[in-house]
């Protein structure tokens, strides 16, 4: 059974959960830049000095927002049906459906990994925001809350172990090509056309799968 955190770690979360789901829905008519933190807090009842408590600038509460959903999708990718290849495949076909479904929000996390000169601080994401998020996900509280590296890499490890992929393969570097599509193919298509994403992905990885291949075998 899971441990039930106190009073003043709830409160704490419920805060930050509300920040975020305010920035979220304020993305999807307003670019990062053009929204202002006062309007995130009349949507979420709070002060702007209790945001500045939470999070020193907007861009941190977006990191934030980036890293609980990064969390979504490592628990998605950990329970789903596929594996190896494939449940790679259906990491990339949730980011498709993520960018349909709110296309503002995922915009800017994109841009914003693309304007990154190094890796974000790491934002903890606590026991009780795991839970009030996403209280039917089981098993959510033990998962990393990393990157998209934590979702893919075991099902990496297990395309290894069941040939779909040499035993030679290198998985970081094939890991950092997964990344290069993942974010890049949302760049080039753009957010008036993120419906041709899922169709695009597949295509990419499809070349991308054949490459790794090729290449590992010439390197035996």
């Amino acid at each position: 059974m899971s441990k039930k955190p106190g009073l003043r770690e709830r409160k704490f979360a419920r805060t930050r959960l509300k920040l975020a789901r305010a920035l979220a829905r304020r993305l999807e008519q307003s670019s990062l830049e053009e929204v202002a933190v006062r309007d995130l807090c009349e949507d979420a009842e709070l002060s702007e000095a209790t945001f500045f408590n939470y999070f020193p600038r907007k861009t941190d509460l977006l990191d934030y927002y980036t890293r609980l959903w990064m969390l979504e999708l490592n628990w998605r990718c950990r329970h789903i049906q596929a594996q190896g290849v494939a449940a790679v495949a259906a990491c990339f076909d949730f980011m498709a459906a993520a960018l349909q479904q709110q296309p503002g929000v995922m915009g800017e996390i994109i841009a914003r990994q693309a304007l990154l000169r190094g890796k974000p601080e790491p934002v903890e994401i606590g026991l009780a925001e795991r839970q009030i998020a996403y209280p039917d996900y089981e098993g959510i509280e033990e998962l990393p809350a990393g990157g998209v590296d934590k979702a893919w890499l075991p099902a990496l490890e297990q395309a290894v172990r069941s040939g779909e992929l040499p035993p030679n393969v290198h998985l970081p570097t094939v890991m950092a090509g997964l990344a290069s599509l993942f974010y890049g193919v949302p760049l080039v298509l753009r957010q008036n056309n993120f419906a041709a994403v899922s169709s695009m992905y597949h295509q990419q990885l499809a070349v991308f799968w054949a490459g790794i291949k090729t290449t590992a075998r010439g390197a035996a």
